[in-house]
Formats: structure tokens, sequence, C-alpha cells
């Protein structure tokens, strides 16, 4: 089996993980520091943030250089440092990707810059203003207002699908496809496993620039972007070509693995693992950052997503990214318990977003340190609370640096931090690194099949399988206690228990009966 398939995904935001320097931002010198506690944790690879020289406008996904390291971050021998460092700690290492567009200052759009017949000009996405004057067409920017900016000097608009400083490149042209492999082979080269593919599904756009059309669900509360359905702007039918090439690219080196980020809805989420799963080997699934956190909701969404999975394509999970609210702060810290149970026990690749393992949850980040470019133009929808630092000990700036961080600590940062949960044998913590080993001890978990059981009241059960082992997953979504029955169940072990129930006990009869909150993983008899 595939390591990527039996093994734990870990995003680290690198800004935010360990600073080397005392700058106050984290960096390659600080991860490398850190990569002890992460094998010990028992995660498998390492998803790294984007580190590319860059202006910062969107704190490193705007990039300048694809084939270097910003010297905030360090520099290549630093980062050669780093992967042999995880090798040899039989870590793998993911890069972030970024095609869908450079940064402002990218030598190649400098050079699109410099006038309308100059050969980088259609590296990027040029439009003639409307008939009437003003952008080519409605589409709007993920980060709000419109995705063109005009260019007064050459009197044409270019297509930024997220800031003004982020022109989009143009992936129909097959000098910008064979430029961007290069950088695929360049990173592997030196060692790098695999690729998380930022905004996978909007590397093409429609050919004919059409309106997207009005979103008639759309209310005030949501981002401005989603006035519109991106019909046009975003997921064509020719960017599955470009997935399968890319995953060309990437299967000329051995054992290596393509993640594609694509916040679509089921049906077209699983369309990028491409004919004869010849796409994306993950394409990331976002859906449990979106559903509902009860019982019901959270059991149909995986029945649904194991349903429209293609033959032999593997699932993958994901609670929390640096884009979206941490689980705590969407399922409350109780919950936090069974959410680790449910991400380490489900069929397929977990990807875990660090300092969920300490139950981080929203951080309030005061008006005047806000940071994120989205955040400041859409306060309601900013990332930064989900972006700050992690925390390590009780000493100052608990052990992130000696400067004072680049985005504030969470209140509780004296008793939330690694130190003190690693001597607490019942933290989150613990419960993490208890679960994954034994994900890793067990066939049935990290590579077996999967079957629902039951949902009742607040419980959501199912089975893994591999060969003669045969587990039950039993979890509590609510707050009183629950009571699960089933004859299969009578004798059963328990493994392990979100809420202290003693391990190696055995049920006397077939009622579990699950504190509120409460996650099990049981071994029946026979």
């Amino acid at each position: 089996m595939s390591w990527w398939r039996s093994g734990v995904i870990y995003q680290v935001y690198p800004r935010s993980f360990q600073d080397g320097d005392g700058d106050g931002v984290g960096d390659l010198a600080g991860l490398r520091r850190r990569l002890p506690y992460l094998a010990e944790l028992g995660i498998d690879a390492i998803w790294l943030s984007p580190v590319f020289p860059s202006p910062m406008a969107d704190f490193g996904y705007d990039v300048a250089d694809y084939c270097g390291i910003d010297p905030l971050f360090g520099d290549l021998d630093q980062f050669d440092a780093l992967a042999a460092e995880a090798r040899a700690l039989g870590l793998k290492l993911i890069m972030d990707f970024v095609p869908n567009h450079t940064s402002e200052r990218h030598p190649w759009f400098v050079e699109a810059l410099a006038s309308r017949e100059n050969p980088r000009r259609d590296w990027y996405v040029w439009r003639d203003p409307a008939p009437g004057g003003g952008p080519p067409n409605n589409w709007l920017s993920s980060f709000g207002g419109p995705a063109w900016t005009f260019d007064p000097a050459s009197g044409q608009y270019y297509l930024h699908s997220y800031l003004r400083e982020q022109p989009d490149l143009n992936w129909r042209n097959p000098r910008v496809r064979a430029a961007m492999y290069d950088v695929l082979r360049f990173w592997m080269r030196r060692g790098v496993d695999g690729f998380r593919v930022d905004v996978l599904w909007r590397l093409i756009k429609d050919a004919d620039f059409r309106d997207d059309p009005v979103n008639p669900a759309w209310t005030a509360d949501r981002p401005q972007e989603e006035r519109l359905l991106p019909l046009f702007s975003a997921d064509q039918a020719e960017v599955h070509d470009v997935v399968a090439e890319l995953r060309r690219v990437v299967d000329e080196f051995p054992d290596r693995v393509l993640i594609g980020e694509i916040y679509l809805p089921l049906e077209r989420l699983v369309t990028y693992y491409g004919r004869d799963l010849a796409g994306a080997h993950l394409p990331f699934n976002f859906l449990l950052l979106e559903t509902a956190w009860r019982a019901d909701a959270v059991a149909a969404l995986v029945e649904a997503y194991e349903a429209a999975l293609p033959d032999g394509g593997w699932p993958n999970w994901v609670l929390s990214n640096h884009d979206r609210l941490r689980v705590a702060a969407r399922a409350g810290e109780r919950q936090a318990r069974v959410a680790a149970m449910l991400l380490t026990t489900l069929r397929g690749t977990p990807t875990l977003y660090y300092g969920d393992e300490l139950g981080l949850g929203r951080v309030p980040v005061p008006a005047e340190a806000v940071q994120d470019p989205w955040g400041k133009n859409e306060p309601a929808f900013g990332r930064d609370p989900s972006r700050t630092p992690m925390q390590w000990d009780g000493s100052t700036n608990a052990g992130f640096s000696t400067a004072a961080p680049w985005l504030p600590l969470s209140p509780d940062w004296r008793t939330r931090n690694v130190a003190a949960a690693g001597a607490d044998p019942g933290s989150l913590l613990n419960l993490y690194r208890r679960l994954l080993a034994l994900r890793r001890a067990r066939p049935a978990l990290h590579g077996g099949a999967w079957a629902p059981l039951a949902v009742a009241g607040e419980v959501f059960a199912f089975e893994r399988r591999a060969g003669a082992e045969r587990l039950v997953v039993a979890l509590n979504f609510g707050a009183e206690p629950q009571r699960l029955h089933r004859p299969d169940l009578a004798g059963a072990r328990v493994l392990l228990s979100t809420a202290g129930r003693e391990e190696g006990a055995t049920l006397a009869q077939a009622d579990l009966r699950l504190a509120p909150d409460e996650g099990v993983i049981l071994e029946p008899v026979g």
C-alpha cells in the first residue's frame, strides 16, 4: 500500500509553527527543530504551506519565484537540511504548489506588462474592456471586488481570481504548462514527496469569458464572491486535461502524491480523480468543514462520499485548514475529541491541521492586529483566527519565538500548550498520539473496508474491517448519554475511548452506553 494511502498528513503553516531566528515569524529552521515532535505524534507526512520567495501580499500564495525559498523562511540549503532530517525520521514532505497565479512581481508578469507584443504577454489572462468600458465581464475576486484590474499602459484588463497582486496564469498556453511542470520536477529532484495543488479547480476558465450567473441563494452574511455562481470562472471541462498532465509529471518520480485543493460539490469533486484514476491521487475532501456537526448529518455525508467515489478511488478527510474555522471552534472543545476519533478512523487519508491536537479554536485577533488581506476587505471572513502561532510551552511567547509573534496567541496559552498537554495523560494531544498509534498498528484502520452500522439519536457507529480483523467505532455527537444496542457488542473489548473508559475492559452485555461527547473503538469477539 502506498504511504499516502496508509499514512497521516499534518499541515504546517510555516509562519506560525516555530520561529528559529527570533523575528516573530516561523521558518524552516524552527520547523526542523520540531521534527522530533511530529515523529513522536505519529504522523507520516508534513504538508508545508508556501515558502517560496514572495512579497507576502497573500502570505506566500503570491509567488515571485517557484524555485527558491523566501529569506523570511530560510534558503535552499536549509530546505535541503529539513528534507534530509525529515527523511531520517521517516517523515515525507509535501509542498504547496500555487499554479493558478503568480505575484505581480514575478519576472514573467513584469515582462507581460512591458507590452502587448512581449512573448510573456500570453502567459497571463488579458482582455479588452467591455464595449461600453469597464471590466470584460462580471467575474468576482475571492477576496472581494472585481476579478479584473485595468493596465493603463496597454489599455487591457488582467484577470486575478484573488488579489490584484496575484495575476492569473493562462493555463491554455502550453508554454505556461511546460514551465510549471519543470517547477514540479525541480522540487521532486530535491526529494519532495508530493504536492498539494492550490485552487486546482480554477486553472482553466471559460474560453468565451461569459458572465457568471447570479446566485439566487446569496445573502448579505455570505462572502461577496458568492453573489455569483462560478459557472464560467472555474471548474471547466478542460481542467481535467491539465490535472492528467500534472499527474503524469508527478508519476515520472516513484511513490509521489498529487493532492488537489477543490471546493466543489461532491459530484464534481470526485471527477478530479480523473478517468481511470489518472487525475489527482487525493482531491481534497473538505465537506466535513461545511457539514452540520450532528450524527445524522455526518453519517449521511460519509455514506454519500463513499458511494460517490470512483472504483479504486481512495478517500480522504479534513477537519480544519488555514482557510477555515478550526474544528474546535465549530464543534466545541468537548466534541473536538470525538472529531479526532472520527478523523483517524474513517476510511482514507486524514489530514491534521497544526494546533488541532491542542484544541486550538478561534483565537481573537484585534482589528489593529489583522494581517489577512481577505480579513481586511471582509472582516467577517478573516482567516487570521485559524493561523495563530503554535503554543509549545508556558515560557515567553509560548516558546514560539523570542520576539512578539506575528499574530496573537490564544488567551489561555500558558495552559494550552504542548508541554502542558504532554504531561496530562487525558489531554487531547495524548488522545491524538494514542489514536495515531492504534491506526498505524491496525490494518482495519489504516487500510481496511468501511461500512455503516447505526445512526441512533446522537450516535454514529460504523465498522472497519481487514481480513479477520473487525473493529467498531461509536461516536456520541451529543452532550447527553447515549445507548447503542447491538447483539454483536456483547463481550467486545475496549481499545480506546475519548472519555477515559478503561482500555481492555469488555462489555458485559449488548448495550454500549456512551458518556456525553464520548467516542469508543471496540473489538468485537468472534
